[in-house]
């Protein structure tokens, strides 16, 4: 079985969200150890990743400096903490599994995702990034060519697109790494985002592909049969923050898609998880599941159907809802 484990921002970080390189080594290390179990138990495992926290400090050097040297443009942010997460991984994994008697190598590979040039989002950048600057400093930026808005007392932040993901353009390098035994670390951050020119060129665009639909889109191009989406919370909640609230065990898609439009899933938050998930499915994906870091393996070794671990989504031909009892 082959398994996509989509790794959230908390794997990389402290408890509280600092992402020193110090705190960084010992958040992926410990994320390791149910990786490199489901690895000594046979199962083909794929790795990818958020990049929020180590983009973030990279751009507050970029805005440090910008009165010096030319801000790092946000394709080339998405480039570095692919290589320097994938760096921390090989080395935290390679350990894991040699303390398992387990001899498989790891590989990080820099991974690009297509999006169209013509998306409405570049047009009208939405998504905001970074931290909250003075007028003046964020004219710096501005002289610079980001997009800033004004968002009141708090100051001014960035905003850029966030586009569709169309294609991971490196799957093949991943699927090769795959089949001669190695397990792979791939489209960290969403994929750096790249267009396609008239002539077949691609370049790299100011933009944030999300982590999830990246993921989805990896799994499927790599034949994953099973996504996890491992986060901090135990999966996606009906009614979240209201006395009704109830978890969601075990869910077909269209039920799932229902409340979504309905309104129950954040976008900035689980909302991408569950459109990730539902996507995975109805391409092909035997499940998908949102559940914590510590519940990895349980979500991977469960039955289809199984309440054991997180939210599973499952096809509509295979189980209606089951939904948790607050």
């Amino acid at each position: 079985m082959r398994v996509l484990i989509a790794l959230g921002g908390n794997a990389m970080t402290s408890a509280d969200g600092r992402a020193r390189p110090g705190d960084q080594i010992v958040a992926v290390t410990v994320a390791m150890e149910p990786v490199a179990d489901l690895v000594a138990a046979g199962y083909d495992v794929v790795l990818t990743h958020g990049n929020g926290p180590q983009v973030g400090n990279l751009l507050v050097k970029n805005e440090l400096a910008a009165a010096v040297v030319p801000p790092v443009p946000l394709d080339w942010c998405g480039a570095q903490t692919q290589g320097t997460i994938g760096f921390i991984v090989i080395d935290a994994l390679e350990r894991a599994l040699a303390a398992r008697g387990v001899r498989r190598r790891v590989a990080a590979v820099v991974t690009r995702t297509l999006v169209d040039a013509a998306d409405p989002g570049f047009a009208r950048p939405t998504k905001p990034i970074g931290r909250y600057l003075p007028r003046d400093e964020a004219a710096v930026l501005i002289d610079h060519g980001e997009t800033w808005e004004d968002r009141g007392a708090r100051g001014w932040r960035r905003v850029v697109a966030s586009p569709e993901p169309l294609e991971v353009l490196d799957a093949p390098a991943a699927a090769a790494l795959l089949a001669a035994g190695f397990v792979v670390v791939a489209n960290g951050g969403g994929g750096i985002p790249v267009v396609r020119e008239a002539d077949g060129e691609v370049r790299g665009v100011e933009a944030v592909v999300d982590k999830d639909l990246g993921a989805a889109l990896l799994g499927r191009a790599l034949g994953a049969d099973v996504l996890v989406i491992a986060t901090d919370v135990d999966g996606a909640v009906l009614g979240f923050g209201t006395p009704k609230a109830r978890p969601l065990t075990t869910v077909d898609v269209p039920t799932l898609r229902g409340y979504a439009a309905e309104g129950h899933f954040a976008s900035g938050s689980m909302g991408p998880k569950v459109e990730a998930a539902c996507r995975f499915v109805e391409q092909g994906g035997r499940r998908a599941v949102i559940t914590t870091l510590g519940r990895i393996a349980d979500a991977v070794v469960a039955e289809a159907g199984s309440d054991s671990a997180g939210t599973t989504v499952l096809p509509a031909d295979i189980t209606r809802e089951v939904a948790g009892h607050a």
